[in-house]
């Protein structure tokens, strides 16, 4: 009876070990890759493609009398938190439902833009017909941008954000959050 309890006791030890060991091993848990990957460093400005692109809007709206202003594009975590409060916590409208590393903008993959009226008033009226060709100037930035590569805000099902164009490269914000990023294809032929 004493030999089975000490073997008992002996094996009770020998897998305590093992499970001890097996936490202790050096295989890099997912929290651990997460911090890896979050070790990558944010952009500071706008893609180059998105960069390209976004000029490329404004030159080809102006062919057709359009003047487009890019309001913003590339935005810092304390600048997207300073938004995201607007309307909260702090006076305004609501405009984003994004808090700070949320938003394709502090991944330098979004723009945010305006039409400027004759008189240079900067205004976002989806209606405005600045070239007067029946047509709304929106309708038609919105056109050039998607045939550019954007995804336009005003397509989204929830929230629908009309000034945002983005470009996602086929990435979450949970990818870009934990450090994958976009390659720089810039040198790729434009996109007319």
């Amino acid at each position: 009876m004493k030999r089975i309890k000490l073997l008992l006791f002996l094996l009770a030890i020998g897998i305590s070990t093992i499970f001890i060991l097996k936490d202790n091993e050096t295989i890099p848990s997912k929290a651990t890759s997460i911090e890896q990957k979050k070790d990558v460093p944010l952009p500071t400005e706008l893609h180059p493609i998105v960069k390209e692109r976004s000029d490329q809007l404004v030159q080809q709206a102006a062919k057709i009398g359009i003047v487009v202003m890019i309001t913003d594009g590339f935005r810092s975590i304390e600048e997207q938190n300073t938004i995201y409060e607007q309307g909260r916590t702090a006076e305004g409208n609501i405009v984003t439902n994004a808090k700070g590393g949320e938003s394709y903008h502090n991944y330098g993959l979004a723009i945010d833009f305006a039409l400027e009226t004759t008189s240079g008033d900067v205004i976002w009226d989806r209606q405005y017909d600045r070239n007067q060709n029946g047509k709304s100037d929106w309708s038609e930035v919105v056109k050039i941008a998607k045939s550019l590569g954007f995804e336009w805000g005003g397509d989204w099902k929830g929230f629908k954000d009309y000034p945002h164009f983005q470009m996602d490269f086929g990435l979450t914000i949970a990818d870009l959050q934990n450090g994958e990023r976009p390659e720089d294809t810039s040198n790729v032929a434009d996109t007319q």
